[in-house]
């Protein structure tokens, strides 16, 4: 059976926008295919009048952050899981220490010891579910992308926190296109 059937979207830059339903009713799907992981089965994704082809997919998703529910984290430190994917000569630290502030996680890193220095363990083992969803946050504000897509992922988060990261992300309003899934 189809999951999405004429489905016809236009956004623009600079927006937020949320998806929300139950378990089943495409939001991943639908953000999976946005992000290029997934192709339509018909149709076609085009971005500013460009179909996004096998060809271009890969630019296409240079331009996006995507903070899944599950983070994976490497066995590092904290500043080199912000910065997931960079060289660590090349980090830019006070970026680090922006996107901490932004996903509300600055308080517990300068607790620890080491601080950003501090190594989290296989999967972050070191750290709670909330503390890791946080990291991965923060990884996708320091990306600085175009597009940021959150995939329920405030969903290990306490209210409180919930909220103040979402003030922050409201913050973005204008400079980056921000897709949220909720239930």
């Amino acid at each position: 059976p189809w999951i999405l059937k004429n489905v016809n979207l236009s956004f623009k830059k600079g927006e937020t926008i949320g998806f929300i339903g139950v378990t089943g009713s495409g939001k991943s799907t639908l953000l999976d295919i946005l992000m290029g992981l997934l192709s339509p089965t018909s149709g076609k994704l085009l971005i500013d009048g460009v179909t996004i082809t096998q060809e271009n997919r890969r630019a296409w998703q240079m331009h996006i952050s995507h903070v899944p529910q599950s983070i994976y984290l490497a066995d590092s430190t904290i500043q080199e899981n912000i910065a997931f994917g960079i060289r660590s000569e090349q980090i830019k630290e006070c970026r680090v220490v922006q996107a901490a502030q932004q996903a509300q996680i600055t308080k517990m890193i300068n607790n620890l010891k080491d601080k950003y220095k501090s190594i989290v363990g296989e999967q972050g083992v070191q750290l709670s579910g909330g503390q890791r969803q946080r990291i991965g946050i923060a990884r996708a504000l320091y990306k600085d992308s175009d597009v940021l897509i959150f995939d329920e992922a405030t969903s290990a988060l306490d209210n409180e926190t919930e909220q103040e990261i979402m003030q922050q992300i409201d913050q973005l309003k204008g400079n980056q296109t921000v897709f949220i899934i909720a239930h």
